[in-house]
């Protein structure tokens, strides 16, 4: 268990903050991990009728903790990072999350797996997969196209640009904006009603909206085999040193 990720209990709501405000909560291994354990344990839990997700004020989540990432990258199918993503395909637990600043790479394709998302007006959402010489993970490619079509999923996906919480609104990857100071608040209002409704009548509308979830799961694991292979790649290397050195990437000479 990470001490970077928290948990309560408020009644039927399970609340799980991501808590590394110093480095952005940036995820680690360990994190990973611990929010694996968090989205599973709630789903085999009956008394568990929604999942809150947040962030620290004023970030959310910046991805993946480069150092530790490159250090322990993901080998195989029970590297935490994929225990958590197959956790997110699988939950039929309600997760609703409030994201307040930064939302990048994993921080927005982890909003594309829930129910409801509120967004303050200083939120920022980035899918810098490419820029790094990766491909997007999460089902991300699967979900995105989905939900905005090709074009606009394409476009966020191959420019890497970043858009703010009404872009995301109008997206339709997140329900509305709000205040930063009322966004916990609200996020546990709704999480309070969802929990109030009918627990199996809730859980199944989730799992019937959630389609085909071995489609999403297979597109899951795809991705994981490329991105890992692409992070042995010149362009990857060039993207990552140049993110270290703090200087733009050229990939002129990489065929």
């Amino acid at each position: 268990m990470s001490d970077h990720i928290q948990s309560r209990r408020e009644g039927h709501v399970l609340v799980v903050r991501i808590a590394r405000p110093d480095k952005k909560n940036a995820l680690t291994v360990d994190m990973y991990a611990a929010l694996a354990d968090a989205i599973a344990g709630a789903e085999a839990d009956r008394d568990v009728r929604a999942i809150v997700l947040l962030g620290s004020e004023g970030t959310f989540c910046a991805g993946n903790d480069i150092g530790d990432f490159l250090s322990r990258p993901p080998h195989d199918e029970d590297a935490p990072v994929v225990r958590y993503l197959r956790a997110l395909a699988r939950s039929t637990v309600p997760l609703i999350a409030g994201v307040d600043g930064d939302a990048v790479g994993i921080g927005t394709t982890t909003l594309l797996h829930c129910d409801m998302v509120f967004v303050t007006a200083r939120a920022k959402l980035r899918l810098p997969f490419v820029n790094l010489g990766l491909v997007p993970e999460a089902g991300s490619t699967l979900l995105l196209p989905r939900l905005l079509g090709h074009v606009r999923a394409a476009e966020l996906i191959m420019l890497g640009d970043p858009f703010d919480g009404a872009r995301a609104v109008e997206l339709g990857i997140a329900n509305h904006v709000v205040a930063p100071e009322a966004l916990e608040a609200d996020v546990m209002d709704v999480a309070a009603r969802i929990a109030a409704q009918p627990p199996s009548a809730m859980r199944e509308s989730k799992r019937l909206l959630k389609g085909d979830v071995a489609a999403l799961e297979a597109r899951i694991l795809e991705e994981v085999r490329i991105f890992t292979a692409q992070l042995s790649s010149p362009e990857a290397r060039e993207a990552f040193t140049a993110f270290m050195e703090k200087r733009k990437p050229d990939f002129s000479k990489i065929a």
